[in-house]
């Protein structure tokens, strides 16, 4: 009899989990279902070049640009978009979804991804913005006019690349930040300090170590914010508020299942969830052991993530289903991201953010323009590279010192 897997979330990491099933030889029915109404397409370029583009509001437009090519072997799987699951049963092996229909599978794959977290104000409602999708992409490329007072909260790597991209556009761009720099968690204070420096250089304003109290409505148009209030009771003048502070893992749809739902999924090295052998996890949404970084398991945001999940998840799921062999090497990705900041080119492999001491190899914090290359060490081992301005023909060397070490796997 043949079996049915469906995989929720249509975005990269479900696009591999199908394309990878198939490579396994599953050859069963295979339906991905997403909640957006777009193909699966790469996220990243929405805070960099698909922001500076002017697409005129068209999202069809940059839907085509950002979309993946379908690889061969896909024409059988059936896309079910603009579609949200509401919940699913692992007892019954049923998905239901919002319109109220019902799936049936053997095999579950969970590739649901994240939303934005937002400020826990209300109102005014509009003028504010995140950015996960093409169609947020959309509106807030429509705010960035010349001379538009930004007010970017939080400087992680996205809201960095928003504040970058504005910028580029003319408005004038001010960036919020509790920590006392920017990427401190994913870098370092003292890297993050030097990205400061430059960031303040090209022409952004920084304000550290002070959160948000609270948002102003326009003078001209109260639904439409007009100020951001600070904990020391500033008040910055925006016609647009970016918030870039942080995401929520969408696990929901899975509650009343017995799962630990606290951290995204938590899962074995097979990216099995909880024991569940029915049910796989890919993507930033998976909490898993690595031991090229320790036992403690963990999610992983990064751009590399989804496609590595999926290849290893599919196997896992693809053996239960076929009854064949679950591939029994160690699982121990190394995780990537590259991010573009006000004339910067960051490129980072390993786990920087876990690191206890960091180490310039090459080039000076003073000068990134030209270069630098810092290695990020937990206890005696080298754990991250961060590389700024490395032309790409050297990062092969600087990734291999990350690489898994064989004692460890």
């Amino acid at each position: 009899m043949s079996r049915s897997v469906v995989v929720v979330g249509a975005s990269l990491g479900g696009l591999r989990a199908a394309e990878q099933l198939r490579a396994h030889g599953f050859d069963g029915e295979i339906t991905v279902v997403g909640e957006e109404r777009y193909a699966p397409y790469n996220r990243p370029p929405l805070s960099k070049e698909a922001l500076a583009t002017d697409h005129g509001g068209d999202a069809a437009a940059l839907e085509r640009a950002l979309g993946f090519r379908a690889k061969r072997g896909m024409s059988d799987v059936s896309w079910l978009l603009g579609t949200r699951v509401e919940s699913a049963s692992l007892s019954t092996r049923t998905v239901v979804l919002a319109d109220g229909r019902t799936l049936a599978f053997d095999g579950l794959v969970a590739a649901t991804g994240l939303r934005p977290r937002r400020l826990p104000h209300a109102e005014p409602g509009r003028g504010r913005h995140v950015l996960r999708t093409i169609d947020d992409a959309v509106a807030l490329r429509a705010d960035l006019r010349p001379g538009a007072r930004v007010v970017v909260v939080g400087a992680g790597f996205i809201g960095c690349e928003v504040a970058s991209t504005a910028r580029s556009l003319g408005a004038d761009v001010t960036v919020v930040e509790p920590l006392p720099a920017p990427m401190v968690r994913g870098v370092g204070e003292a890297v993050g300090r030097a990205l400061l420096q430059h960031h303040v250089d090209a022409g952004a304003t920084f304000i550290t170590g002070l959160g948000v109290a609270g948002l102003e409505p326009s003078h001209a148009d109260p639904g439409r914010v007009g100020g951001v209030v600070l904990d020391d009771g500033t008040v910055l003048p925006a016609d647009v508020v970016v918030e870039s502070v942080g995401s929520h893992p969408n696990v929901e749809w899975l509650a009343g299942n017995g799962l630990d739902l606290t951290d995204g999924l938590l899962c074995d090295n097979h990216l099995r969830v909880e024991g569940q052998p029915d049910l796989v996890a890919v993507g930033d949404i998976a909490r898993f052991p690595n031991p090229n970084f320790g036992v403690v398991a963990r999610r992983v945001e990064h751009w590399s993530i989804p496609s590595e999940t999926a290849r290893r998840a599919a196997q896992t799921l693809a053996a239960r289903l076929c009854d064949s062999p679950v591939d029994d090497s160690v699982f121990a990705p190394v995780p990537t991201f590259w991010s573009d900041q006000f004339g910067l080119r960051l490129q980072s492999f390993g786990a920087p953010g876990l690191a206890e001491r960091v180490e310039v190899v090459d080039g000076s914090l003073s000068n990134l323009d030209c270069g630098l290359a810092a290695s990020y060490h937990l206890g005696t081992r080298l754990i991250g590279v961060l590389l700024v301005n490395v032309p790409a023909a050297r990062h092969q060397q600087y990734r291999s010192l990350v690489l898994p070490q064989p004692h460890l796997v």
